[in-house]
């Protein structure tokens, strides 16, 4: 999470010439009311005065101490710029001054309403849909595709109708937080209103984009939302260092259009883009991104696009231990067979592959005998 994956992208924007004409905003903090929206006032507090506890707590206080949430001076005021950046996306869009914003410091989702959890201490993203929420928006839909399930951002709106949450992580029997099972599916008038997709570890882009469009696309259309804010977290990279799955930056990349295509066949083109997870500082997190701002710019960037020389010189210096990317995507094969119903999946005589596409299915199948039906959808048409 440190800052410098920030830096790299933007620097690696500027390189590419994606912010000619473009304007950048600068956030401020996001102040008390709006953090009210979502975290208790006795959290808030704890944030505003923690103090790093001795030795290794197992279980501090608001879970701020810990190993993953670790307490840092002006803690408070960094988080709340999180947010305030997050917030000022959404503005820019519900005002009407642009359809598409990006937020690339948010994507805090894990952070609950009164505990910080997964190096998240103020939840940016649900905030953004709180304060949408009252601001000329009733049907929101929020997807997540980072590894880790987006736990903090259904456990917020997981009574609440007006919001659909989809996540699409690594499957929770392998991976922290465990959470965001098929089975969670929303609670009350929001039934089928939370949908998760859990994958298997070594799940690489055409099986992770055959499982997303066999999901995905169909619960949006039936939620026929207003808006689409997106998740864009990257460490689902096969180089993440935290989590298992497989897929290129060609992959995420073909993700992001997925979901900006998505918003703009569904919601009149508002799409609210954040960051999130993604730890491969160097060769993952600055090509990925990028081609998210670019996404949401329509300012298209091959993969095959040779990385700057001035990029190149820059990393050199500040992590001269690491080797830089060359091209801008990673050669992944990004063709995916579209899910053609339960045991649609055809045996190719590739044993790796063919378990792969068995794994998917039947993890699509789950997610949609779970969700599916509450939506007015047929789990089992694949037309839905």
């Amino acid at each position: 999470m440190k800052p410098a994956r920030l830096k790299f992208t933007m620097a690696l924007a500027e390189s590419l010439g994606l912010f000619d004409g473009v304007e950048r905003l600068e956030p401020a903090e996001a102040g008390l009311p709006d953090l009210l929206r979502v975290h208790t006032a006795d959290y808030i507090e704890a944030v505003r005065h923690a103090v790093q506890p001795p030795g290794e707590p197992v279980a501090p206080p608001y879970g701020l101490g810990s190993a993953d949430n670790p307490v840092f001076p002006r803690m408070h005021e960094a988080a709340s710029v999180i947010v305030g950046g997050t917030l000022a996306a959404a503005r820019e869009i519900a005002e009407g001054r642009t359809r598409r914003a990006v937020s690339i410091g948010g994507g805090m989702h894990h952070a609950m309403p009164d505990s910080a959890a997964g190096f998240c201490v103020y939840n940016d993203v649900a905030v953004a849909i709180s304060w949408l929420l009252d601001h000329g928006f009733d049907r929101i839909a929020y997807i997540d595709v980072d590894v880790h399930h987006g736990d903090g951002v259904q456990r917020v709106f997981y009574t609440d109708p007006r919001v659909l949450t989809v996540s699409i992580h690594q499957h929770p029997a392998t991976l922290w937080p465990n959470t965001g099972w098929p089975e969670e599916t929303g609670l009350g008038a929001a039934e089928g209103t939370a949908i998760n997709l859990p994958v298997l570890p070594g799940t690489p882009d055409a099986q992770w984009l055959r499982g997303f469009h066999a999901v995905v696309p169909s619960a949006v259309a039936a939620f026929r939302p207003q808006i689409v804010v997106s998740q864009c977290g990257v460490d689902t990279h096969r180089e993440d260092p935290l989590a298992d799955l497989a897929l290129t930056v060609d992959g995420q990349r073909a993700a992001f259009l997925a979901m900006r295509d998505l918003a703009d066949k569904y919601a009149e083109g508002r799409w609210l883009a954040v960051g999130g997870g993604g730890y491969g500082l160097v060769r993952v997190v600055p090509r990925a991104w990028t081609h998210l701002l670019a996404a949401a710019l329509d300012r298209e960037i091959p993969t095959g696009t040779a990385i700057p020389a001035d990029w190149l010189e820059m990393i050199g210096a500040a992590a001269p231990s690491i080797t830089p990317p060359r091209t801008m995507g990673d050669g992944g094969n990004i063709e995916f067979r579209p899910w053609d119903g339960p045991g649609g999946a055809v045996e190719t005589g590739d044993a790796r592959f063919d378990r792969l596409q068995r794994s998917i299915d039947t993890a699509v199948s789950a997610t949609r005998r779970a969700a599916f039906g509450a939506l007015g959808l047929d789990p089992e048409d694949p037309r839905d």
